[in-house]
């Protein structure tokens, strides 16, 4: 068993929701996270695929000084089910003065297919206990590309909001994709 570290702005170092369980990222899961943000490049702000050498000096030095922090500028995570990594997240872009955060997630490429709605309900409703309850901040958002329609009913029923539509603000294969802005408020 992986011991497993909490970041200091958090009371603690585990939610829990039914079989789900979200925890400060763990050193073990970096290699699969890396694969799944190779696979899903055309939906990340990530310009080019991470090789191994990468996610270690990631891993090495930006996530290993997140835990040393007293307000770190991102709180990452990785989401199981009963105990197997199925994806991870966070919040990103951390404004402690104005008390908001961006929200990130990424799942095993495998189960977007078949527990996409269900995976992303779970880890939001999740990451909203550490956002609005642990780190009582006053704002939530999602930043992401016109790219998966199927999103934005997951993130209406978990109560984040459509907040802004950015017409074609990102160029991606020579073609211009708008960019939406869901928000949740505590």
């Amino acid at each position: 068993m992986t011991l497993r570290r909490v970041y200091k702005p958090l009371h603690s170092d585990s939610f829990s929701l039914g079989d789900f369980q979200l925890v400060p990222i763990r050193l073990e899961d970096r290699y699969h996270i890396m694969e799944w943000r190779n696979q899903q490049l055309f939906h990340l702000r990530q310009e080019r695929p991470l090789t191994k050498q990468d996610q270690d000096h990631y891993f090495d030095e930006v996530v290993e000084e997140l835990f040393e922090q007293e307000k770190p500028i991102q709180l990452l995570f990785s989401l199981l089910e009963r105990g197997k990594c199925i994806g991870y997240g966070g919040l990103v872009h951390i404004n402690w003065k104005d008390l908001n955060a961006e929200v990130s997630f990424i799942m095993n490429t495998e189960l977007e297919a078949l527990r996409f709605n269900e995976l992303w309900g779970a880890y939001l409703s999740l990451i909203k206990m550490v956002a609005f309850e642990n780190l009582m901040l006053r704002k939530i958002y999602t930043y992401a590309y016109d790219l998966r329609p199927h999103l934005y009913p997951v993130l209406i029923n978990a109560g984040f909001k459509e907040e802004a539509r950015l017409r074609d603000h990102v160029q991606l294969d020579r073609k211009f994709f708008d960019v939406l802005i869901h928000s949740c408020l505590r």
